[in-house]
């Protein structure tokens, strides 16, 4: 009979730790929180010293009876929560729900979910750490605070269905505040000119930007200004002023963070935040590698940590050094100092053994699986790895007054760059032809100019979110995919082609944010009550202090929101269709399961239909729309608004081109455009998106 029960959150861990340690464990999961607040009432006594009233959460009761009669066997009972403070929160709230006081327990937390890591850390049992239960307390309630008072003004003022929070409330803040910039930008004119040189004894000509003159930088700001320069060109000499040769070092990326490897997975694979922390929880509470045990392939997901253990960096230096070469192993690895200390505890997301290669275990991994975790590997062993050396040249040409200059460079070690390049690497140019000098004559080809207007800065994607939320101190790891995900499902916000766009909702919430609870949207606010919270973590601050200086004015605020703000009135969106019942025209809403076409004329007319998403392509049998449409799993798929009278189906996006060869549809797979005839197959390249 087992002797010691090891609880952890997740069932899926249960199978591999189980393997882990001998029959004299028995490992139980607790399927994540087993206590909160209610979700009815406030569960905040704020006349009682702002006690949290925490009840079971509702279906967790047979979970909780089965852990209950697993502990009355056990000796020793472990609780082996995530590495973070929710995870110390969820072990403090077992102990209670479970009554382990009379028990013999002890807290054990692994970075990564290997045999290693486990087993040490059944040697290094502690207490529950109140400091981080405590911090966790204070982030629940101030989320409760703000999420059960705001609200309800949202619903009087605007709609039912809204909500606001903390965190999320501040994002979309920050979204908005970027729409504005962009609504409000007047862009300004200003020119490039380019002259196309040829070099004495060289085929190749040289192409030179115009910088301004010999004394200083300058933009052509006008057409007049440029016909000036022109001017003054004429007939002039170019000849070299300066040329110089150097070195440009590249250094080696961090290891990722978890924010980092959110902006990563977006730019480089197209995952948004959610699907991201899906698949690394995957790959870290274990997989099924084939020909060995169940293991976790990664480190802990939740971290603001670049650091790395010692065993992990000799490891890499060693692989590094017999697959690439000794020169390929970095010198001293460089580290973030980080001003949050939050989970600093913790290492970087890094593989849990660096010989595991992505190619390895490719079988034994999903597609999605495996190309984030080939990600998470390259940055990794990249890490470790010597910085990228850039040959440099520099050369500068006067004419008349004005300056031209040539700055190219070639790859000269690629160090890092062998094993990984970030998505938002710029392509390198080759170096400039050898031998220029001084004494190079050069004579003019000809003189190029391009008008330009300033850009706005571009809409936030969720990559960039991430890096915005993070540079400003909002929010921590494990809110910035939850935090998106919630103001994309309220409706807040959309996404198209990546970006976010403010939705009128939006602006209707965020106004009223800003009008009736300035402080609570206001982002040196929030990323202050962030370092409050470490604080409460670190010992220094106590956690009730936090709630009694930020209750009263919350509280203060709503009635004053109450009783001040007005009203406002959000029309539905029109659709192109019509209630068959009383002829008029249907409304888009939006329900649990997404939208639906409504009549405007309810509660006295009661009409409803499901909404198909057009896509501007009719149907090549009845000559109807073709709509998207999912089946019961959630797949994707394209079929005849005129369904079951017309059974037109395909998986793939039709689009309105016809095949050249057959006057078939074509079907979008890729960058390709493919003929929906099977006996065809004629193929074409579809044309470019340019993103916005």
């Amino acid at each position: 009979m087992a002797k010691y029960l090891v609880i952890v959150e997740s069932p899926a861990k249960v199978k591999t730790i189980k393997k882990f340690l001998g029959p004299n464990y028995e490992v139980a999961a607790s399927n994540g929180h087993v206590r909160d607040l209610p979700r009815s009432v406030l569960g905040i006594d704020v006349e009682h010293d702002y006690e949290p009233k925490y009840i079971t959460i509702r279906g967790k009761g047979d979970i909780l009876a089965n852990l209950r009669k697993e502990v009355k066997k056990a000796e020793k009972v472990y609780l082996a929560t995530d590495p973070d403070r929710e995870g110390e929160a969820i072990s403090w709230h077992l102990l209670a729900a479970l009554k382990l006081e009379d028990k013999k327990v002890y807290r054990i937390t692994f970075n990564e979910i290997t045999k290693t890591a486990v087993k040490e850390s059944l040697k290094h049992a502690r207490e529950i750490d109140m400091d981080l239960v405590d911090a966790q307390q204070a982030r629940r309630c101030l989320d409760r605070m703000v999420g059960y008072k705001i609200s309800p003004v949202l619903w009087a003022k605007v709609k039912r269905g809204l909500s606001a929070g903390r965190v999320q409330s501040v994002a979309l803040r920050i979204i908005c505040d970027r729409e504005e910039e962009i609504n409000n930008f007047i862009p300004e004119e200003y020119w490039t000119l380019t002259a196309s040189l040829a070099v004495e004894g060289e085929k190749k000509t040289l192409t030179a930007k115009y910088t301004g003159t010999a004394d200083s930088n300058k933009t052509i700001s006008s057409a007049e200004e440029l016909a000036g320069i022109k001017k003054s060109l004429e007939g002039a000499e170019y000849r070299v002023s300066s040329v110089k040769n150097g070195e440009r070092v590249k250094k080696a990326p961090l290891p990722f963070t978890t924010s980092t490897l959110q902006q990563e997975a977006s730019k480089a694979l197209n995952f948004s935040t959610q699907k991201t922390m899906r698949l690394a929880q995957q790959l870290y509470e274990g997989v099924d590698i084939k020909g060995s045990d169940t293991v976790g392939i990664i480190t802990y997901l939740r971290t603001d940590s670049t650091r790395v253990s010692e065993e992990a960096e000799t490891a890499a230096r060693e692989y590094i050094g017999r697959e690439y070469g000794a020169q390929y192993t970095a010198g001293e690895v460089q580290e973030r100092s980080s001003r949050q200390k939050i989970q600093d505890a913790h290492e970087a997301i890094r593989p849990t053994d660096i010989s595991r290669t992505p190619a390895d275990i490719k079988d034994s991994l999903s597609r999605d699986q495996f190309r984030l975790y080939q990600l998470i590997w390259k940055r990794f062993v990249a890490s470790r790895m010597a910085s990228a050396v850039y040959e440099t040249t520099s050369v500068k040409i006067d004419a008349a007054g004005q300056r031209f200059s040539v700055a190219a460079s070639k790859l000269k070690f690629d160090g890092f760059m062998s094993v990984y390049t970030e998505e938002d690497d710029s392509g390198e140019s080759n170096l400039l032809m050898k031998g220029i000098t001084h004494d190079t004559k050069l004579s003019l080809i000809g003189l190029e100019e391009k008008q330009h207007f300033t850009q706005p800065a571009p809409h936030y994607t969720e990559a960039s979110l991430v890096r915005a939320m993070e540079e400003l101190g909002i929010g921590r790891p494990s809110t910035y995919a939850p935090t998106i995900t919630t103001i994309l499902a309220r409706r807040y916000i959309i996404k198209e082609n990546k970006n976010l766009y403010v939705t009128e909702l939006g602006e209707v919430v965020n106004n009223m944010m800003k009008e009736a609870f300035p402080s609570i949207v206001d982002v040196n606010f929030t990323a202050t009550m962030e370092a409050l919270l470490d604080g409460v973590e670190e010992g220094n601050v106590k956690w009730k202090t936090v709630l009694k200086n930020f209750y009263p004015d919350l509280e203060q605020a709503v009635d004053q929101a109450e009783k001040e703000l007005e009203e406002v009135q959000i029309a539905d969106e029109l659709s192109d269709e019509y209630c068959e019942l009383c002829g008029r025209q249907m409304v888009i809403k939006y329900g649990p399961h997404g939208r639906f076409l409504a009549c405007p004329g309810f509660p006295e007319c009661r009409s409803t239909k499901p909404y198909f998403e057009k896509i501007g392509v009719a149907c090549p049998k009845c000559g109807r729309d073709i709509v998207m449409k999912k089946t019961k799993k959630g797949r994707k798929y394209y079929g005849c608004i005129g369904n079951p009278e017309c059974d037109f189906m395909v998986w793939q996006k039709p689009v309105a081109d016809k095949c050249d060869r057959c006057g078939s549809i074509m079907l979008q797979k890729g960058a390709k455009l493919v003929c929906s005839n099977e006996n065809c197959g004629f193929v074409k390249d579809a044309p470019k998106v340019e993103a916005i």
